[in-house]
């Protein structure tokens, strides 16, 4: 992962962070990602605030602003409850001085289950990432920011779409992407992937919600569209989420309809 660039370089002096090239979205290639946003909110999050006793169960992020790609990024944490068996944490991206982006995050201490049987849905018949052929098509890496290995349909396809997807790089220089920053950097890609039609992406996302009961301990992330529904411009998208061992959790996305859709998805 070190060979490729990282998405932010981390200056301690001041604890700012400065993003690279790399970080840049889709939407206008001066500003960051949303992933990279959430990616750097988890990781503030886990780093001030994380133990290994407890499981980062929701991450909400709310993205109001877009970020420039050349101004230096400062994180704002807040613990607003930090009881025995429950932790809840807020936090705060800005660029610049201002307010782009914000955080809420329940982190829930590890215990038994519960007694008795509960019905889930079974988990997925998914090939593993090491048997599906790596793609040719760059796109569906948004050309080297992550890479994927498709099981059923692609994204804007009319039909069931499930994939495999993988970091490549690091978030922060010199960081291991712990598995509930890997995951919750790959969460806002249940936008695009749930949202995405046959005339491209007309959606951009304003939020993600990560629910997990467990942390990923396999690099790669399953996603599966379970939900798509739009009304008077509002889109709302979801997907599951699966390591290589099964469910791990779900990404669910808001959405607001963008005149200027994304038309470099891989065609229908």
């Amino acid at each position: 992962m070190a060979k490729n660039q990282p998405f932010f370089t981390h200056d301690r002096r001041d604890d700012t962070f400065m993003p690279t090239p790399v970080s840049n979205g889709p939407w206008d290639p001066n500003s960051l990602h949303g992933r990279v946003v959430i990616g750097l909110l988890a990781h503030v999050i886990e780093q001030r605030h994380g133990s290994s006793e407890f499981v980062p169960a929701r991450l909400t992020v709310d993205m109001f602003r877009l970020p420039n790609i050349t101004t230096p990024i400062a994180v704002a944490t807040k613990l607003v409850r930090d009881g025995l068996r429950i932790k809840v944490v807020e936090a705060e991206f800005f660029s610049g001085g201002t307010s782009m982006a914000r955080a809420s995050c329940q982190l829930l201490r590890k215990t038994e289950n519960a007694l008795g049987n509960v019905w889930s849905p079974p988990n997925w018949d998914a090939p593993k990432p090491s048997e599906i052929p790596k793609p040719t098509d760059p796109r569906l890496g948004m050309n080297g920011k992550w890479t994927t290995r498709p099981i059923v349909g692609h994204m804007g396809s009319l039909g069931p779409r499930r994939l495999w997807m993988r970091e490549v790089r690091e978030l922060v220089e010199g960081v291991p992407m712990s598995p509930f920053v890997h995951v919750a950097t790959g969460a806002d890609f249940a936008s695009p992937f749930a949202n995405a039609g046959d005339q491209g992406l007309g959606y951009i996302n304003s939020d993600v919600t990560l629910y997990l009961h467990r942390l990923p301990v396999t690099p790669w992330i399953g996603f599966e569209v379970v939900n798509h529904h739009a009304t008077d411009g509002v889109a709302i998208g979801e997907c599951w989420l699966y390591d290589e061992q099964g469910p791990i959790g779900t990404s669910t996305v808001a959405a607001l309809a963008q005149r200027k859709s994304m038309t470099n998805v891989p065609p229908p």
